[in-house]
């Protein structure tokens, strides 16, 4: 008599279980490790330089309703100023600088451009920014460039409305990490912009 004996099928197997186990538990950390690799590799990247910034380092902070602005720093990147901030958004007539500046300390691009500039440049400006919360813009005499965008310590002139980098500025310092008072309000000050 022939002996009976027991045939599991491949896939009940104890020892394929365990092998298949450590495969798909090896697989998955393999997979968690390719995956940290590539974020920190995205993150680590050097984001795309704009070209021609000035950066100011050391900047005071602080209220003061009779502060002056002079030199080359016009519009001004930051320093003393008034204790009311600009409320953000489109003007057509300039604004205080001392007010601009602590709308800046709150995290806002102050966007300024010659009172001089094509209305379409203007226009392209307009539609640029709106809808920004922490954007102003401005007309601001004296110039150096057309259009002058500035955060807190950080400035770049353009010299066209459609510059590429105007966008790119707007993206990386409103609110970014430039910002001495992140989170700070941008409204509730005083002007009132039309748009």
């Amino acid at each position: 008599m022939a002996k009976k004996t027991s045939k599991r099928p491949a896939g009940n197997n104890p020892a394929t279980k365990n092998k298949l186990r450590n495969y798909i538990i090896w697989g998955a950390v393999a997979l968690g490790v390719i995956a940290l690799g590539a974020l920190l590799y995205l993150n680590l990247q050097e984001p795309e330089t704009l070209s021609d910034l000035v950066r100011s380092v050391g900047l005071e902070r602080g209220h003061d309703e009779n502060v002056v602005y002079e030199g080359s720093e016009l519009p001004p990147v930051g320093g003393i100023h008034s204790g009311i901030w600009q409320n953000c958004g489109i003007y057509d007539e300039p604004v205080l600088a001392k007010n601009a500046v602590h709308s800046m300390e709150h995290g806002a691009v102050w966007i300024t451009y010659r009172p001089d500039l094509p209305a379409g440049d203007v226009d392209r400006l307009r539609d640029t920014v709106q809808g920004e919360p922490y954007v102003l813009l401005t007309p601001y005499e004296g110039l150096k460039s057309p259009v002058v965008l500035t955060a807190w310590g950080i400035q770049l002139e353009v010299d066209e409305a459609n510059d590429d980098r105007i966008a790119t500025f707007i993206e990386r310092y409103e609110q970014g990490p430039q910002t001495p008072e992140p989170g700070a309000t941008c409204q509730d000050g005083t002007g009132s912009p039309i748009g």
